[in-house]
């Protein structure tokens, strides 16, 4: 069953298509990511699922409800973790989960011991009645998906969920997700640009400039590049271009530090090709394809983890607060 379609969805700004023509399906209990670069129309999309910005065309629905004519019945299907914090730093953790308990008619009769099983998962019960502006920035995002997934939505919608947290806590709150995923059968619809997060969806449907460019599961993108991928660095990168493309029939990429190129079996390959350049090697690096090489491959350009252009862009057509 298809939680969410989406088809021929479109945004204008004024004169800028933030998203154009995208259509997709998520299924029931599927994590689903959009990877991008900010500014891509992720953020976009995910507001217009969400109710918080019409269409300019297109049509879109989440559980059958059609997100435009029918929005509360929309709002009651989903739950939402913003980019931006969105607690009331000046409540505690339990004061506000009680208060979107209410907002959102969790029954008085299992309220209580929802909320408790709700931080107990994300171990914040020992600090249920602190003051939110106490808490560490992952405490916060913590206590954000607790409240997200507090009235059991169908669908958790995670905008950037662990942007600017480290490592460590970004993949304690994955952990979170997942057991989420598992324990509710919730699906997950994420927005990311960081590819540990993208690996860990089903399906990733990559989105540029405001288009769907490719959308599959992430061992199956990869497959688009294929080969193995050296990167070297020489005293002579202009000599070693021509040298590699003479000797071993290969276009190699000037990438501004160095040069890439792919090959099939790049473990055999490799001594062969440090043996007969005749250009001195300083360094050389093999490696498996990546969610960062298809998009390269796929838009001609890394994602980028600057805030773009695009999105300042968006941002002053609309008047939009970044969410």
């Amino acid at each position: 069953m298809n939680v969410i379609e989406v088809v021929e969805l479109s945004k204008k700004f004024k004169r800028l298509v933030a998203v154009d023509k995208v259509s997709f399906k998520v299924k029931e209990g599927e994590i689903f990511g959009f990877l991008g670069p900010n500014g891509a129309g992720k953020t976009t999309t995910i507001n217009i699922l969400c109710t918080l910005l019409k269409p300019t065309s297109g049509q879109a629905f989440v559980n059958g409800f059609d997100v435009v004519r029918q929005q509360n019945r929309v709002r009651r299907q989903i739950g939402l973790v913003f980019q931006d914090p969105s607690l009331d730093e000046k409540l505690s953790g339990i004061q506000n989960l009680n208060f979107h308990a209410m907002i959102y008619n969790v029954p008085v009769s299992v309220r209580k011991q929802r909320i408790e099983q709700m931080l107990r998962m994300v171990e914040l019960w020992d600090r249920r009645n602190s003051f939110v502006e106490t808490y560490s920035g992952g405490m916060k995002r913590r206590l954000e998906l607790a409240r997200g997934l507090l009235h059991r939505p169908k669908v958790l919608f995670l905008d950037e969920p662990t942007l600017g947290l480290d490592p460590q806590t970004r993949n304690r709150i994955w952990e979170y997700i997942i057991e989420m995923c598992r324990q509710e059968g919730t699906t997950i619809f994420l927005t990311t640009h960081y590819m540990d997060e993208a690996e860990k969806a089903g399906r990733i449907a990559i989105i540029d400039n405001g288009k769907i460019v490719a959308i599959d599961t992430p061992r199956k993108l990869k497959r688009i590049i294929g080969q193995d991928i050296i990167s070297v660095k020489t005293e002579n990168n202009a000599k070693a271009t021509e040298e590699i493309r003479l000797r071993f029939q290969i276009e190699a990429r000037d990438d501004g530090g160095g040069l890439t190129f792919n090959v099939d079996n790049g473990e055999e390959f490799l001594p062969e090709f440090i043996k007969g350049l005749g250009t001195k090697i300083l360094s050389v690096n093999l490696r498996r394809p990546s969610l960062d090489d298809v998009f390269l491959k796929l838009t001609g350009r890394e994602i980028r983890d600057e805030e773009s252009k695009d999105y300042k862009s968006i941002a002053h057509h609309s008047g939009m607060r970044r969410h």
